[in-house]
């Protein structure tokens, strides 16, 4: 269980109209996705930001099964975020990039190679693991970033908008991988305003208002 009660953020500077003053507060089950969402400027890039450790919170706590994250470096959380922009490293080969997820210093076994190029054909980009980033399109990119996060086993898996741009074609197979990584116990957390990428892959919904995270009870055809 990923248990979040009253994680605080304050910033000092804002704009006329924005939200200071944030206090996130939720309950996650392993292989359980909540979905995030809410107006730019509204909290959601705040809320992953605390999450992963990004940023530190000025009260509150935030637990998995009962382990204190917050006393934790954002490398030992067990959280992995995956943005809407691919973040890759240009200067890396495909499988390279994959393999950071598992070896962040780059000395990848045997075994580690093998689930890299089985994890790529899986995701349809087989034969192209020596191609940079760059060589790619967007899709291709976001199924690189997506892999890489999934090929970790985090418990805790953050979305912040990753499906944006897709293709119908793309986008049906990176849930599949997200609902594979639920089924295998992790949590996830979406943010997004799609309401296809809601529909498919969240258990529940909120929404961020005045700081505060708020139940949505509409479902979703």
């Amino acid at each position: 269980m990923l248990e979040c009660r009253d994680l605080c953020f304050h910033y000092d500077r804002f704009e006329p109209g924005e939200t200071p003053d944030f206090h996130f507060s939720f309950r996650l089950a392993p292989g359980e996705c909540l979905s995030v969402e809410g107006p730019s400027g509204s909290g959601k890039s705040t809320l992953l930001g605390l999450l992963a450790g990004f940023l530190e919170p000025a009260g509150g706590t935030l637990a998995w099964q009962g382990q204190d994250l917050l006393a934790l470096p954002p490398w030992e959380r067990g959280v992995t975020t995956v943005f809407q922009e691919h973040n890759l490293f240009d200067q890396l080969p495909v499988w390279l990039n994959v393999g950071l997820g598992l070896a962040p210093d780059m000395k990848l076994s045997r075994e580690q190679r093998a689930r890299i190029h089985e994890g790529l054909a899986e995701v349809g980009l087989e034969g192209l693991h020596d191609r940079l980033p760059g060589e790619l399109s967007g899709g291709q990119r976001q199924r690189v970033a997506l892999l890489r996060a999934l090929l970790r086993g985090s418990r805790v898996l953050l979305l912040d908008e990753p499906f944006s741009g897709l293709d119908e074609a793309t986008r049906d197979g990176l849930w599949t991988l997200v609902r594979r990584q639920k089924a295998a116990g992790a949590a996830v957390v979406l943010v997004s305003h799609d309401r296809d990428d809601i529909a498919a892959l969240a258990d529940r919904r909120c929404r961020l208002e005045g700081g505060r995270l708020r139940p949505v009870a509409e479902r979703l055809a």
